[in-house]
């Protein structure tokens, strides 16, 4: 379940259906940005996607109450809004084929992932697996790939040897690369260092 602000998705879904502004207004606040982005990748159309996406949160309060049986949110929004992209692209006349083509793209690519578009829970989910990592294996990981200092300059500076560096970091990806496996594009970015 999603935690918004230090609420669950679910109470604000409720509070939503009962008319809460407030709560409306968290979630658009929440999702619009990610929704945006993603409508982007599917029409290549900014402006559009902006409006795409401004209208799906206006029928989203006008019909609140379909929500009740909604049990996530973020999906709800995000196939709502590639429903909302793929209609436009028809409207536009975009060949049947293309938009075929455009369906698989997005079952089987990671840019297309729902949960990188709602930055606070990459975020989150980067922090949570920093969290796995033992303390002086974490010291030595960001170090190296936040500091970008060298292996033997982090062996000089924490009075320890090249390869108990190079061990230790090889245990940080190990870590991370088990707890963010749905962001292998991102773990190989962390890697190239290497």
């Amino acid at each position: 379940m999603q935690i918004i602000n230090g609420i669950s998705e679910k109470v604000l879904i409720e509070r939503l259906i009962k008319g809460d502004q407030t709560a409306f207004e968290l979630l658009f606040r929440y999702y619009y940005p990610g929704l945006v982005v993603f409508t982007s990748q599917i029409i290549l159309n900014k402006i559009e996607a902006e409006e795409i996406v401004q209208d799906f949160f206006l029928r989203l309060w006008e019909k609140r109450d379909n929500l009740k049986e909604t049990e996530s949110l973020k999906s709800y929004c995000f196939v709502s809004v590639k429903n909302r992209g793929i209609n436009y692209l028809i409207e536009k006349k975009v060949e049947r084929t293309k938009i075929e083509e455009l369906k698989q793209i997005m079952v089987s690519n990671l840019t297309y992932e729902q949960d990188i578009f709602v930055t606070s829970e990459l975020q989150k989910k980067i922090e949570q697996a920093f969290e796995k990592l033992p303390p002086r294996t974490k010291e030595i990981f960001i170090l190296s790939r936040i500091n970008f200092l060298k292996n033997d300059e982090i062996a000089l500076k924490l009075g320890i040897s090249k390869r108990t560096v190079e061990t230790q970091i090889s245990n940080a990806l190990k870590i991370l690369k088990q707890e963010m496996k749905e962001y292998i594009v991102l773990l190989l970015l962390l890697d190239l260092k290497s």
